[in-house]
């Protein structure tokens, strides 16, 4: 088994092999606007770190979110054209259990990353490897009584500590802690995947004007 992981959900661009039993190799950037820019040459270096080469790989595993329009696709559409080209299967999961893995808290808590907007991603869980709800977003005052009492990881309970006074690390997202739980998963046949379609939870920022006038020709 040789996996690689990504994500593009969060401001972390973040990438890591890792051949069933560890981690081979791993990096990540925290930079919300080069998403884009900054993905593939990770992935190479932590190729060449391995001293592996792409055809090695069997299956790469990717941050579905959720997550902003722009940063999110990146990975998703990076993941599919390396299955394409490589014929590999794309597992996705969901970024949220990435951080919740990493936490490796084994008691009720729950995960939040930073949705803009003044909002947040977030999710409950049982332990680390289980969650009990469906990712949401919402704004930190609406859901504090919720999560009272809950440690909370990620960044978004950093930004928020008016709400999410028991912050817990890590604050961002790995792709070693997603590719981990991907072999774990893979390991013990259970499934769980989701298909690599983003989730996006709300619409993007971007909207076409209210009153749009169309000037081309009929």
């Amino acid at each position: 088994m040789l996996l690689l992981a990504m994500d593009t959900a969060t401001p972390a661009v973040t990438v890591a092999l890792h051949d069933g039993e560890t981690v081979v190799a791993s990096e990540s950037q925290v930079d919300a606007r080069r998403h884009g820019e900054l993905l593939l040459p990770a992935v190479d270096r932590v190729l060449k770190e391995a001293g592996l080469k792409l055809d090695a790989l069997t299956g790469v595993v990717v941050g579905v979110g959720p997550g902003p329009y722009t940063g999110l696709r990146v990975g998703l559409v990076t993941a599919a054209a390396f299955s394409s080209a490589l014929g590999v299967p794309v597992h996705g999961l969901c970024t949220l259990d990435g951080l919740a893995y990493a936490s490796g808290i084994d008691e009720p808590f729950a995960v939040a990353t930073d949705a803009r907007r003044k909002e947040v991603y977030w999710a409950r869980y049982a332990d680390a490897r289980t969650r009990v709800t469906d990712a949401a977003v919402d704004r930190p005052a609406e859901i504090a009584e919720e999560l009272a009492g809950l440690p909370v990881v990620g960044a978004g309970a950093r930004l928020y500590p008016e709400a999410f006074p028991d912050a817990r690390d890590p604050e961002h997202q790995s792709a070693a802690a997603l590719a981990a739980l991907a072999a774990e998963k893979l390991a013990k046949g259970d499934g769980g995947f989701l298909d690599p379609l983003p989730m996006y939870l709300r619409r993007p920022d971007a909207q076409v004007p209210k009153n749009y006038k169309v000037v081309t020709p009929k």
